[in-house]
């Protein structure tokens, strides 16, 4: 069992796009599914989907690189930690390098982009950062 599963999930795509690996594959959850539902969303993977097992389920997510095979992710930051939660209202959400990047938030209506966030006029945990 893991302390931190998101942490895990982003090491993980880290890891993976370092080597250029097309998939990798993470014990799935609602969460995880959520932040891999917003990176397909920001173009960041080419798609994901949740394979059952009959336990807890197999999440697989596609990798996507540039045209001349260029990182689409360079950084994969988990911001809100086991020991440190961050909490950001609606006005205090970070644009990640003025709007190029996403930050992925956690709120009540399900985890959003920033972008969507903002929108919606909700704050929440500020789970991790792309770009």
């Amino acid at each position: 069992m893991w302390s931190d599963p998101i942490a895990d999930l982003l090491t993980r795509i880290r890891n993976a796009a370092r080597v250029r690996n097309s998939q990798v594959q993470i014990p799935s959850s609602k969460v995880k599914v959520g932040i891999a539902q917003v990176l397909k969303d920001e173009g960041y993977i080419s798609s994901f989907d949740v394979i059952e097992d009959g336990k807890q389920g197999i999440l697989r997510i596609d990798l996507k690189y540039g045209p001349r095979g260029e990182d689409l992710i360079h950084v994969i930051k988990r911001e809100s930690k086991v020991g440190h939660r961050l909490y950001v209202g609606v006005d205090d959400i970070p644009s990640v390098l003025d709007g190029l990047g996403v930050a992925i938030v956690s709120t009540s209506q399900g985890i959003m982009s920033d972008r969507r966030c903002k929108e919606a006029r909700v704050g929440g945990e500020l789970l991790c950062s792309v770009y």
